[in-house]
């Protein structure tokens, strides 16, 4: 179980005159601060599919930058399982498989080699990495690319490496920040399929996205995020309730 109370995080700005007018009317812009996350606060349970939710720039990736440990808050907590991640980042960091928006992957390794460094940073075993990656290659179709450089993937093909290197370790709680953006049908569908099988699995999944389709795929509960400040946060029932046939609409609702 991952718990999240009261995220606060602020950047100094150098150069106030370079913001676009639209950055200088954001409320979160106080003096030499912006404050891209001011009062986050939500929870994911075993077995449960979280959705984050919020316009551009709401401080979506800044959380979960921070419940990867990428970034140090500046105030509020993060609990993995009890494990304060604040107090022992390093611990936490065991538990937790985490995707960037950018999948950063070595041009010159193969995928397999690729996630098999992952499984080495981890801890693994080379008989465990072997074991691992070959479980994750079924599930996330990744046999006809795994021997080969990541330097020529496509979109899809990097996306599916990344995911299963952020995995190779069995994290207590997995992160997925946009995890569909820029795939095709076919790729986003198994990313889907995958994280089913996190859920089939009893391992807490939180994932941003602007797919509202796959919220209702996927989700038990959904928070929503705008200006740095958490709108809303229940289940998936209560969230469609808030307009009734359109998730569309109980977005701009909850945002209102």
């Amino acid at each position: 179980m991952i718990e999240i109370s009261q995220l606060a995080k602020k950047f100094k700005v150098e150069n106030p005159k370079k913001l676009s007018e639209q950055e200088k009317k954001d409320p979160r812009l106080k003096g030499r601060f912006f404050h891209s996350v001011q009062n986050v606060n939500f929870s994911c349970d075993k077995g449960q599919v979280l959705g984050l939710l919020g316009p551009n720039g709401a401080g979506k990736t800044t959380t979960l930058r921070m419940l990867s440990t990428a970034l140090q808050p500046d105030g509020g907590s993060i609990k993995i399982n009890g494990v304060d991640v604040l107090q022992d980042p390093i611990l936490a960091r065991k538990s937790i498989g985490f995707l960037s928006g950018s999948t950063g992957l070595y041009g010159r390794l193969t995928g397999r080699e690729n996630i098999a460094y992952f499984g080495k940073l981890h801890g693994m075993t080379d008989q465990q990495i072997t074991q691992k990656i070959d479980e994750l290659s079924a599930v996330l179709e990744l046999d006809t690319f795994l021997e080969r450089r990541s330097e020529n993937f496509s979109t899809g093909m990097k996306q599916r490496i990344s995911i299963a290197r952020a995995v190779v370790h069995d994290p207590a709680v997995v992160i997925l920040d946009e995890p569909t953006t820029g795939l095709d049908i076919m790729a986003t569908q198994t990313v889907i399929e995958f994280i089913k099988t996190l859920k089939a699995q009893n391992t807490p999944v939180i994932f941003s996205t602007h797919h509202l389709d796959e919220v209702k795929e996927l989700c038990d509960t959904v928070t929503v995020i705008s200006e740095g400040t958490t709108k809303y946060n229940g289940d998936l029932a209560s969230f469609e309730s808030l307009a009734p046939g359109s998730l569309h609409q109980s977005f701009i609702t909850s945002i209102s």
